[in-house]
């Protein structure tokens, strides 16, 4: 059994974690690849750095356009030979000798798994910033194990190749948000077996709040491109914020919501750009995002 470590790369020095997988795959002589695609970084200094590591790594790949979160993924079906790809965000960080080994022990205990999911933990220095503090409240899954699949994150995941043949990320998402959910719920539906457990990468995310928010942004209008399709409702019919969305329209209260909203516009920003930010608050901010778009 062969694993392929796929790494899409945006913007971002990933010697670091290059060098702690080989460590590990030669220390031990795992039968493994590493496979970097750049999803064409914004200038020339991350094209450099990580060139650096090129004698490292089974393949690296420059492309001179960005195609986005989804579609790089599936771009490494034509360069990766491994019989599970396993995914990793360039910006995580391995914490522990082990970590492939790992992988391979819960693959070969139960050969007839689909997908798994690692998990992750967030880098102390960046922990009170939104983006971390809503990972923490709403994303991270606490537990050893969890054949929940709605807990699954592309951040850290290993998938039979066969798989992600047959059953892509929808290409059609080309900007942020949600592209992990509809993959996860299109598994689902077709009967693959998930596991969820604990092992985890370190999240290395420092986002700006303010630019957090405009990600979120981002995410809001992906979420009403697939809102607009009708094919797409077996997949996004449990997503939180359009539920409360859709509940507040069915009883014509969207317009009353959406005009409190105003009034508390600017002190919900403040705190949400602030050193101190509620996750709360942005549920009610991604809400007011949404309905706007839906009206």
């Amino acid at each position: 059994m062969k694993i392929s470590v796929c790494i899409p790369v945006y913007n971002f020095d990933v010697r670091g974690l290059v060098t702690a997988l080989n460590r590990e795959i030669h220390t031990y002589a795992l039968d493994a690849e590493i496979i970097l695609i750049d999803d064409a970084s914004a200038g020339c200094a991350f094209r450099k750095i990580n060139t650096e590591i090129e004698h490292q790594v089974h393949q690296l790949i420059f492309l001179e356009e960005n195609i986005g979160r989804s579609r790089i993924r599936n771009l490494f079906i034509k360069y990766a030979d491994g019989d599970y790809f396993l995914f990793l965000d360039c910006d995580a960080v391995i914490d522990h000798p082990d970590f492939l080994r790992k992988y391979i022990a819960e693959i070969e205990h139960s050969p007839a798994l689909d997908l798994l999911y690692g998990n992750f933990r967030i880098a102390e220095q960046y922990s009170k910033s939104l983006r971390n503090r809503y990972s923490v409240a709403r994303e991270i899954f606490s537990g050893e194990r969890s054949s929940d699949i709605s807990v699954f994150k592309t951040v850290n995941f290993a998938i039979k190749k066969d798989v992600l043949i047959e059953f892509p990320f929808n290409e059609e998402l080309t900007q942020y948000g949600y592209e992990d959910y509809v993959f996860a719920k299109l598994l689902k539906r077709n009967g693959i077996r998930f596991l969820a457990f604990n092992n985890p990468v370190i999240h290395v995310d420092d986002t700006d709040n303010a630019v957090f928010l405009k990600k979120t942004q981002v995410g809001m209008d992906t979420l009403y491109g697939l809102i607009i399709s009708p094919h797409n409702n077996p997949l996004i019919k449990d997503i939180r914020v359009y539920k409360a969305a859709i509940m507040l329209k069915k009883f014509k209260l969207d317009g009353v919501f959406l005009f409190v909203y105003k009034l508390a516009e600017k002190k919900i920003y403040s705190n949400l750009v602030s050193e101190q930010p509620e996750i709360r608050l942005l549920d009610i901010y991604k809400l007011a995002w949404l309905l706007r778009k839906m009206q």
